[in-house]
């Protein structure tokens, strides 16, 4: 028997790090790449990705945003013209520097992001107010050089990603275009992935290399990490000035544009897997679930087979007209246990058994992955499935949330925060502003700002590190 056919041999609150390993590959979302670094999308790990991406571009298009594409190839010295920004990402860029046994001569780096090279070609693309706002999305990969420290989805060398970039003509248009985004990002996670996040902004230090500010939407795991979900920068003119992305107003007076960029990755489908999962194998939400229903038909001979085969049909017709995602297991070769187990291990919603005594009785036995309950319905019934699917999907989100609740406290004295950071979690607590105090609390436990949450201002307290006066109550928290 392969290996990946076991089931997971080790439970989630045993060794949090390999039983998430465990589920990714033996789910078979994704497997490793023969280069050190890398992972292979697998057809269901794929499917959820698609899922999410078909939801997103929805939601942009309505916003007024279109989709186009870039090389993944950029010259260094294109990305040498915003220096600051080049800087922060420059340890983790792949470099090309031959073509066949020539060298390139000017290096060319493997798209670590692509502000640089999307700000040229906005540079020749825009000429005049009429052009603007520009909002464009790529949906693409980047490469950075995680060696040392990697995990599928969430730490790779090589990502899928969406990054939106959007050029417009005054400020307070690109900040509330920031926020649109960010409302975008929030409510798809919430409501597709049943994932809880909580919005803000990050801190001057954390913010994005090049940005005037960042927001940012952060998740807490169950094992008491925090995970980034999403970002959404206003940059400001801060790339528009050494780009020369401007334009022409009315009055033909040329002005400098603002712009906004912001981007999600697949490590969602790691925050999916992390906040779901369970000892039997990973948990999907019915939103993003290449399969929603799988039917298992259980016969002991041709007659029996017949039989629950074709009302097996019958139910995934009948499904499918509901726009249900349907899968009849018709492997003979394997026992109903060993297929409830496979299923359960791939977290398909629900399960339909179904065998000769059921049709005799005019029921199915339904079985929700999420809480592993088992119900009856009567054939009739078969039109509540889709509202079961619903139910599903609310009550994971609400149960995330409880989880998120217990590992979030708010704590103001330093000693209690160092002891408390080692169990992990999201702290909330009093910061002075001074990047002198988050520093040190980095350097001694840590843990850094994850998120100023919006209405976060509290200048009641004093800071937890340097007893001065707070300005804010920030998430810290330790993170992957």
């Amino acid at each position: 028997m392969n290996k990946e056919d076991i089931g997971i041999t080790i439970s989630k609150k045993e060794d949090f790090s390999e039983w998430y390993t465990q589920v990714v590959l033996k789910a078979k979302l994704a497997d490793y790449a023969p280069v050190k670094g890398l992972i292979v999308l697998r057809p269901d790990g794929y499917s959820i990705w698609e899922s999410l991406r078909n939801t997103f571009d929805k939601k942009f298009s309505k916003n007024g945003v279109r989709n186009g594409f870039l090389p993944v190839l950029i010259p260094e010295s294109l990305l040498g013209k915003e220096q600051k920004h080049f800087a922060g990402f420059n340890p983790e860029v792949f470099w090309v520097t031959h073509s066949g046994e020539n060298e390139v001569g000017d290096r060319l780096a493997l798209r670590p992001t692509s502000e640089t090279l999307a700000y040229t070609l906005y540079s020749k693309w825009i000429q005049s107010w009429r052009d603007l706002p520009l909002k464009i999305n790529f949906w693409n990969t980047a490469l950075r050089a995680e060696i040392k420290a990697t995990k599928p989805f969430l730490r790779t060398s090589e990502f899928l990603w969406q990054e939106g970039h959007t050029v417009h003509t005054t400020k307070e248009e690109a900040e509330e275009e920031v926020l649109k985004i960010l409302d975008i990002y929030k409510k798809t996670v919430e409501e597709e992935l049943a994932i809880p996040v909580t919005t803000g902004k990050k801190s001057e230090k954390e913010k994005f290399v090049g940005a005037a500010y960042t927001t940012t939407m952060e998740s807490i795991m169950p094992d008491g990490k925090a995970l980034q979900m999403g970002t959404s920068h206003f940059l400001g003119q801060n790339f528009s000035k050494p780009f020369e992305v401007k334009f022409a107003d009315k009055d033909n007076i040329e002005h400098f544009a603002w712009q906004t960029s912001w981007g999600i990755s697949w490590r969602l489908i790691g925050a999916m897997i992390m906040t779901h999962g369970d000892d039997q194998g990973l948990v999907l939400p019915p939103k993003v679930a290449p399969i929603q229903v799988v039917i298992v038909p259980i016969y002991k001979n041709e007659e029996s087979k017949n039989k629950v085969m074709t009302k097996s049909q019958e139910i995934l017709d009948k499904l499918e007209l509901q726009n249900i995602r349907t899968h009849v297991d018709d492997r003979d070769e394997l026992s109903p246990g060993y297929k409830f187990n496979d299923w359960e291990l791939k977290g398909i919603p629900i399960r339909i058994e179904i065998g000769p005594k059921d049709i005799e009785k005019q029921t199915i036995v339904v079985a929700t992955r999420y809480n592993r309950e088992k119900t009856n319905l009567g054939f009739d019934e078969i039109t509540k499935i889709p509202d079961i699917l619903e139910k599903i999907q609310h009550n994971m989100l609400e149960a995330a949330k409880i989880q998120a609740e217990k590992n979030t406290k708010e704590i103001t004295d330093y000693s209690e925060f160092k002891s408390n950071i080692e169990k992990g979690g999201f702290f909330k607590s009093p910061w002075c502003g001074k990047i002198e105090c988050e520093e040190k609390i980095k350097e001694e436990t840590s843990a850094d700002i994850r998120v100023i949450p919006f209405d976060s201002e509290d200048s009641s307290r004093k800071c937890i590190y340097c007893q001065e006066q707070s300005i804010s109550m920030p998430i810290f928290a330790r993170g992957y």
